[in-house]
């Protein structure tokens, strides 16, 4: 492993709770990593203690095998060969994009800062940018110099903080899905910092959702939203509910009993022993539930919000459980409205019961 952060923790005076608490992750040469979460999670903390900004107070971070940062060594940030972008681009407005690009080659000479300034800006996609200033340029292609600046002295391993932030939405994804290829061009192992999870998706190998200073999970989108390790993650990866349901082994088969009816020929699935009475909570996406006129369940619906070619419905069952529901767009149903819903769930997310249920929402 290239990066291997090991149970890292960072306290910050003054403070009763650790800011960053047992952290551990790790990326391989030439990965993208991504650390997500709600504000005052961490996630920047942890970034800054990887640049060195921050000391550790437990644990350890390693970079190409070396100890840089634990309880006893600190290695300063200027000798850790690490490149930084931040939100605000932090470019010198009084140079042009060549000497912003090539401010951290002075140890080079005149022809060989001058080719590989070239050689990254042309990486970039702005060849033909040299001799402007940043303030004749967009948001999105300040960005890519900034971006460039930081791969030109070829960085050991490069970290963004919430680069796109200052964008507006459109641009931020496809700026994200863009980085994404001038990184695996460069062949830059990186680590990420975003409070957007559209922009993790696009740009992350793997993707660390951090909550009160400790990491829920590290893995791949995939798994995050399909194979959420707590309901932490479930809850804030994607749109979804928690509805109660009950396990009971049928013939062979797991049969999940919900306000929505049974559930059967699961692919995935926990055992009912895996639950005191087979009682759990079931992680419903928006995606689990499809809008059909000839289902027998039918639900209000209490919101609705348009998102192009669909509609995200919040609705609500008679019983009384939300759902949420992704709609396509001609389905133009109007609040107050009754619509059929029927579920198609093929990975079974579970966890253990917060509350009881009523009986009639979990058949015995």
């Amino acid at each position: 492993m290239f990066l291997e952060v090991s149970q890292l923790g960072v306290h910050y005076p003054g403070r009763s709770k650790p800011a960053v608490n047992g952290v551990c992750l790790s990326l391989q040469t030439g990965e993208i990593g991504v650390l997500i979460g709600p504000s005052g999670c961490g996630k920047t903390t942890l970034l800054r203690a990887v640049a060195g900004l921050e000391q550790a107070h437990a644990g350890s971070i390693r970079l190409a095998g070396d100890i840089v940062s634990s309880a006893d060594v600190h290695v300063p940030a200027e000798s850790r060969r690490i490149g930084m972008v931040f939100q605000d681009y932090a470019l010198f407005p009084h140079l042009d994009v060549a000497r912003n690009v090539g401010f951290g080659l002075q140890h080079l000479t005149a022809r060989q800062r001058a080719l590989r300034v070239a050689e990254v800006l042309a990486l970039v996609g702005m060849p033909d940018a040299d001799r402007r200033f940043p303030h004749e340029l967009s948001g999105g292609q300040q960005q890519r110099v900034a971006l460039a600046r930081a791969l030109a002295p070829s960085p050991r391993l490069l970290l963004l903080d919430e680069p796109f932030s200052n964008l507006d939405v459109d641009l931020r994804e496809r700026l994200a899905h863009e980085v994404r290829a001038i990184l695996k061009a460069a062949g830059a192992t990186a680590l990420f910092v975003t409070h957007d999870q559209l922009e993790a998706f696009a740009i992350g190998d793997r993707i660390g959702v951090m909550h009160q200073g400790q990491l829920q999970q590290w893995d791949d989108a995939y798994a995050l939203y399909h194979r959420p390790a707590t309901r932490f993650v479930a809850d804030f990866i994607g749109h979804g509910v928690f509805i109660p349901a009950r396990l009971e082994l049928g013939s062979g088969n797991v049969v999940v009993h919900t306000a929505l009816g049974e559930l059967t020929d699961l692919q995935e699935c926990p055992l009912p022993n895996a639950y005191p009475g087979g009682l759990c909570d079931l992680l419903l996406r928006a995606d689990d539930i499809v809008h059909d006129d000839q289902a027998t369940v039918k639900a209000q619906i209490t919101r609705k919000a348009f998102r192009g070619s669909e509609f995200l419905y919040t609705l609500k069952l008679a019983s009384g459980e939300t759902l949420m529901a992704h709609v396509p767009s001609h389905h133009d149903h109007a609040i107050g409205e009754w619509i059929g819903l029927r579920a198609e769930v093929d990975h079974v997310v579970t966890f253990p019961r917060e509350a009881a249920p009523s009986a009639e929402l979990v058949p015995a």
